[in-house]
């Protein structure tokens, strides 16, 4: 079937209490793995490119990859540009047929980012496609974007209010305290579910979370039995992912389980059969553990049987 529209996607899960998981994508095999794995379990589900990914494989060849595979599939498929940097890097998603696109102007001073993120959402509209933007900013690191802990700050609940209505924008991602990457600080990371509740109050919209991803235990005891050093990285616990979605929280960014899931896999085979060098049973691992990530995802979210 063709993409779906990611505003239509996201209004119904708001609205019935459910969320969408966002997955990042980099090749043929973690698009498999999302899917084989969306349509196994009857679930919309959202498949994100960002700029790492586009400087990686190309921004129309991992258009094209998804594109085509989700026009096997039944149920509705999202394709949406992650963290787009500017103006420019949102139009070339628009012409490689992006369903949705996020402009990321969050580190301008607020009437900066309100004048580029609605320049954004004309162009985008004009030819039917969402716009997800941000308001606040996560610590952490992804890809191209690097953000300290001086430099980051939470969502203020009127700010949302008046981006929404000054932007035109379908959903709005919030800074509540998940980060970028693998390492989330010491301990069960501090969710702000006050604020949260405060912005859903005023912002009727789709809301979506970055930094989502919970690292779990069973892939940190997967990596650590292959010879990996991870060190102490801490993700989201499971328990803020369910208790933010009642209160608007409509779609969910994963991207570091899924790199963990794939190298975990790649590294078992690797390691515990150094003789193999079948690419297919290498990475076919990993596809294992993607899929695996990736159920856990769905059930967690509420987001089984919706499609």
């Amino acid at each position: 079937m063709p993409l779906a529209l990611g505003k239509d996607v996201l209004d119904k899960a708001r609205r019935e209490g459910y969320a969408v998981p966002s997955f990042n994508t980099n090749n043929l095999e973690i698009t498999q793995a999302i899917l084989e794995t969306a349509e196994a379990l009857r679930a919309p589900v959202f498949i994100q490119v960002s700029d790492g990914a586009r400087k990686y494989a190309g921004l129309e060849n991992l258009s094209n990859l998804v594109r085509d595979m989700a026009s096997r599939v039944s149920v509705p498929v999202v394709l949406h540009l992650d963290h787009g940097a500017d103006y420019q890097m949102v139009l070339q998603a628009l012409r490689a047929g992006f369903t949705s696109v996020m402009i990321d102007a969050s580190h301008h001073p607020f009437e900066e980012n309100v004048r580029e993120t609605k320049k954004c959402v004309e162009a985008a509209h004009a030819v039917g496609v969402s716009v997800e933007a941000e308001l606040g900013r996560l610590q952490g690191i992804e890809d191209n974007i690097v953000v300290d802990a001086k430099e980051a700050f939470l969502t203020d609940p009127d700010e949302a209010a008046r981006f929404v209505e000054a932007t035109g924008i379908d959903y709005l991602a919030v800074a509540i305290g998940t980060s970028h990457g693998a390492y989330k600080g010491k301990g069960r990371p501090y969710i702000d579910h006050a604020r949260l509740e405060q912005i859903a109050a005023k912002v009727s919209l789709p809301l979506v979370l970055h930094g989502s991803s919970g690292v779990p235990q069973w892939l940190k005891d997967k990596m650590a039995a292959s010879g990996a050093d991870l060190g102490d990285p801490t993700g989201i616990h499971d328990e803020d992912v369910k208790k933010a979605i009642p209160n608007g929280i409509a779609k969910i960014n994963i991207d570091t389980d899924l790199r963990l899931a794939l190298t975990a896999g790649i590294r078992e085979v690797v390691v515990g059969n150094p003789r193999e060098f079948d690419p297919r049973k290498i990475l076919g691992r990993g596809r294992d553990y993607l899929k695996q990530v990736i159920r856990e995802k769905f059930e967690l979210m509420g987001t089984v049987g919706r499609a």
